[in-house]
């Protein structure tokens, strides 16, 4: 078995608000949806500068479930881009939740993360060097004996 691709799929509780929310919080286009008589949508395809992300309404039925906004998060879903500092802005002052606020961090990255207003936690950040994995564990055995 070869895996082609990965893809991010969110469940979240209002998906045609949510497509509006990425589109003006990280400059997402949309692709497509799949809209059920009635209004909720099944499926939804964004694109994120060449990279795919699904989301669709929930499913209780099937046991597909928003996390709950303000709750912890298992994941989080990195974008990397040009400038962490304005792209937090820009998701912040469309309504995204500050998390951490941008900070300079041992593995040659700059970022902080945010919750959308749906629950899910971003880690946003842009490349500041270039760092071995060696010397990336260095740095981090380094953190945490301090």
């Amino acid at each position: 078995m070869a895996i082609h691709e990965v893809f991010a799929y969110l469940c979240v509780a209002d998906s045609a608000r949510a497509i509006d929310f990425y589109i003006r919080a990280f400059g997402a286009t949309e692709k497509f949806r799949l809209t059920e008589p009635g209004g909720r949508i099944g499926h939804a395809e964004l694109d994120f500068s060449g990279t795919t992300v699904m989301l669709c309404d929930e499913y209780p039925e099937c046991g597909i479930a928003a996390p709950q906004p303000g709750a912890p998060s298992s994941v989080t879903i990195h974008l990397h881009v040009d400038d962490a500092d304005a792209a937090i802005e820009r998701a912040v002052a469309a309504g995204a939740r500050m998390d951490r606020p941008p900070s300079d961090a041992f593995y040659g990255e700059r970022g902080g993360s945010v919750f959308d207003p749906f629950g899910h936690r971003w880690l946003i950040g842009h490349s500041i060097e270039e760092v071995s994995p060696e010397e990336m564990q260095r740095r981090y055995d380094a953190l945490m004996s301090a």
